[in-house]
């Protein structure tokens, strides 16, 4: 394989997404509707038998089967694009709790008190209460994270900003 040819992976992926974006439009859903009523159209020619079931029966099975891997590798690849995305903007922007970044792989606690962290402050905003620091200080596992709405984020640390090899 050269430098350039792309991966049986990269290939894969591609077609993927083609055949996501296909399949998922009204052209493809149409076309489904009038392959069942061909079938069932049919059904009298075959005397309605087992294997004029059958056809439709495999058939169906196949293609499901097969889009089940399809449509999961292009939603896998779209989530952890937008992920990656949204990692770099908590990357960027200064003031926001870098550890936010790895959320997604933290212990079902964590990601628990950090949606009800999230929520009081959506509850807080909704009722117009402006003053109150974003979380309660006393929960903030960084400190940098606790700021009041209207107000500038403290700067960061030089050695967790942007500079990481993580992330």
């Amino acid at each position: 394989m050269t430098a350039h040819e792309p991966s049986l992976s990269d290939r894969f992926n591609r077609m993927a997404a083609r055949l996501t974006e296909a399949l998922g439009s009204i052209t493809a859903l149409v076309l489904s509707v009038v392959v069942v009523l061909v079938w069932a159209v049919t059904g009298p020619i075959f005397n309605f038998s087992d294997t004029w079931q059958l056809v439709i029966n495999t058939a169906t099975t196949v293609v499901t089967f097969w889009m089940v891997f399809v449509i999961q590798n292009s939603a896998n690849r779209d989530a952890k694009a937008v992920q990656l995305k949204l990692d770099e903007i908590i990357r960027a922007t200064q003031g926001a709790r870098n550890e936010m970044i790895t959320l997604e792989r933290a212990p079902e606690a964590v990601v628990a008190r950090t949606a009800e962290e999230l929520a009081a402050v959506a509850e807080r905003a909704a009722a117009g209460e402006t003053d109150e620091a974003s979380i309660d200080p006393s929960q903030a596992p960084d400190r940098r994270a606790i700021r009041r709405p209207g107000t500038e984020a403290p700067p960061a640390p030089p050695d967790q900003r942007g500079t990481s090899s993580e992330a």
